[in-house]
């Protein structure tokens, strides 16, 4: 399963000209607004016409500017789930649901949708009833039961406040690992690209500034400028070990181990924990007599300095890439270079529950 993109487009006085491929998996398109990210999938959906270019899903032309091909919406089988869900008042959850299987090729599975997206207890209810986390659940169930060919989610959370964002992050993982339809996501959030996307798109003013695995971009530092300081950190990828009495869960990363709370899945599993760049410390011996018992040795692989007093640290823990924030004085006065070894230290309690998300398979 593949998408090609290559379009120009000019509105007013802005001008998206962007280039990209993506296979399975999440695909997030990340930017701040008024970056273009809306009129990529508006494009893709076809709900707009570029100026210019060509877009293919699999083998298949959906626009093609040179000859004048341009399929219309109904029959391009791509599912597309907006900020608002924008589900039809006068239908039951389920009658919204159904709606759905009006564009199936085939009959689609709706008690498979609904039980995965925790629908059960609410297929009576109307839309009016609901939470915005649970209309957004109705809205994909919708999207899926029409058996697409691409999911396009467009900001689908950016309307909700942060519990409810953390009741959907779950579902929308299940959604990623069990449903196997290729998705393209589209946030302004680094903690939503984190937690789901498998690659990144980082777009800058209609342009594509950087793109790659979300593990690499995010812990590159030459993404700190787009992700913004405070945002910026790596993804890592843990075997869950042991749940302790004490409420801490010991895990297995692939250079050494990390002892962290609010962990829930169960042991054997794999997760992904996003760690902020600003909450990692370094020191060039091992510590002794510190609180952390998270201690990691690595090794630096780039530096990278700010425009202000802050320096952006790459480093290798075994075959991840961390990314540390520390002051160009201490940069300096530490002597940290490409190939110094030393040890990065992180809290247990600097990384939050919704920093750490679920991984249902390695796929």
């Amino acid at each position: 399963m593949s998408l090609e993109v290559t379009i120009t487009h000019i509105t007013g006085d802005f001008e998206l000209d962007v280039s990209f491929r993506t296979g399975s998996g999440v695909t997030a398109i990340f930017g701040p607004s008024g970056s273009g990210k809306s009129s990529i999938t508006n494009a893709i959906s076809g709900l707009i016409n570029p100026l210019s270019g060509r877009i293919m899903l699999n083998e298949t032309v959906l626009y093609d500017a040179t000859s004048g091909l341009n399929s219309a919406p109904h029959k391009r089988r791509i599912g597309y789930v907006f900020q608002d869900g924008r589900l039809f008042p006068h239908l039951s959850v389920e009658g919204n649901i159904r709606f759905g299987l009006r564009f199936a090729k085939v009959g689609g599975n709706l008690d498979e949708v609904v039980q995965m997206l925790g629908l059960e207890p609410l297929l009576s209810r109307r839309p009016n009833t609901l939470s915005g986390g649970e209309k957004q659940r109705v809205a994909l169930a919708r999207a899926l039961l029409s058996q697409p060919r691409l999911l396009l989610m467009d900001e689908p959370l950016a309307a909700l406040d942060e519990p409810r964002k953390d009741e959907i992050l779950p579902y929308l993982e299940r959604l990623r690992d069990r449903a196997k339809i290729p998705i393209v996501y589209v946030s302004h959030s680094v903690a939503e690209v984190a937690r789901l996307a498998d690659d990144l798109i980082v777009l800058q003013g209609g342009k594509i500034v950087m793109s790659g695995p979300t593990e690499d971009v995010l812990s590159d530092p030459a993404a700190m400028p787009f992700v913004g300081v405070r945002e910026a950190g790596s993804i890592l990828r843990a075997k869950v070990l042991e749940h302790g009495s004490d409420g801490l869960c010991r895990l297995q990363i692939s250079g050494g181990e990390l002892v962290l709370p609010g962990v829930v899945t169960g042991v054997g599993k794999t997760i992904r924990i996003r760690i902020l760049a600003q909450d990692i410390l370094l020191s060039l011996e091992h510590p002794i007599g510190l609180s952390s018992r998270n201690i990691l040795p690595v090794q630096v692989t780039a530096i990278k300095l700010g425009d202000g007093p802050g320096a952006a640290v790459s480093l290798r823990c075994g075959s991840d890439r961390l990314l540390a924030r520390v002051t160009a004085q201490a940069a300096e006065e530490l002597g940290i270079k490409p190939g110094l070894d030393c040890f990065a230290i992180l809290k247990a309690t600097a990384v939050p529950r919704g920093n750490i998300g679920e991984k249902l398979s390695e796929n």
